[in-house]
């Protein structure tokens, strides 16, 4: 899935399979309504905390995936 074009589409259906409005949401979430709508309609500039903020409130985890995650976990792990 590319984010970038599919993330305010998730957004939505989580939204409304959680049977919520947008005030609602944005009210659970702690932001503006008018973030949530910018969101579903594809704005491309809100603040990635906030987006964090809002897949929270949806229960939507990120999950980042690339060839070398496992590299990067162990080195993770190697330095604490």
């Amino acid at each position: 899935m590319s984010v970038k074009n599919e993330l305010h589409n998730v957004i939505l259906y989580h939204r409304k399979k959680a049977k919520l409005g947008r005030n609602e949401l944005a009210e659970l979430a702690g932001v503006g309504k008018t973030v949530i709508y910018d969101l579903e309609k594809g704005k491309k500039t809100v603040k990635w905390s906030t987006i964090m903020t809002i897949l929270e409130a949806l229960n939507i985890e990120i999950t980042f995936q690339s060839p070398l995650m496992e590299e990067y976990e162990k080195s993770k792990n190697k330095n604490p």
